[in-house]
């Protein structure tokens, strides 16, 4: 290693020294995040009917490449439909410590009911909380398992971490964000 390598190494140290930090002094100040992040998986409904788009296919569980979702399908009542076709989806669960968040479920759904939300603080301390059932991932579900059960303890509304740069995806229509 010669000495003008080592001078263009300190240059750009030098140049950095002086510059603004872009340190975020996060819970306090909201993360900024960009509209196309994946986190939080959000089980999309109809809108008008309130109906849920997931038709219990496991399009979703066969694409994933981690084995993180496990779908069970049960026949649909015609009296009091869950979703518009003759199947839906009676168990649906995500095991958010094996999930890589590579959108393939996303993908995979032939019906738009899997949608990557916003939402990235899920950290925990009990196993049984990373497994997201149905009920934890319908859209108007705001925060993850621990978020809302520490805004229960305090008697407090749940307070996302992020806020959005620009408009959210078309996806995440109705998925309401501060």
């Amino acid at each position: 290693m010669g000495v003008l390598e080592i001078a263009k190494g300190m240059g750009v140290t030098l140049g950095k020294l002086f510059q603004k930090p872009v340190t975020v002094s996060y819970p306090e100040q909201r993360a900024t995040l960009q509209p196309r992040f994946r986190g939080r998986h959000v089980l999309t409904r109809h809108p008008g009917t309130g109906l849920e788009k997931c038709i219990g296919c496991s399009l979703c569980a066969a694409a994933c490449p981690a084995y993180a979702i496990y779908v069970e399908a049960a026949e649909n009542d015609p009296a009091a439909p869950v979703s518009p076709g003759e199947r839906y989806a009676k168990v649906y669960e995500i095991n958010m410590l094996r999930c890589i968040f590579c959108g393939m479920c996303e993908e995979a759904c032939p019906t738009g009911a899997v949608v990557m939300g916003n939402e990235f603080e899920m950290a925990d301390y009990r196993y049984r909380d990373f497994v997201y059932a149905k009920e934890d991932m319908l859209v108007g579900v705001t925060g993850s398992v621990p978020q809302r059960r520490e805004a229960d303890r305090k008697g407090k509304p749940v307070r996302l971490g992020f806020q959005l740069e620009g408009q959210p995806r078309a996806e995440l229509e109705g998925v309401k964000y501060p």
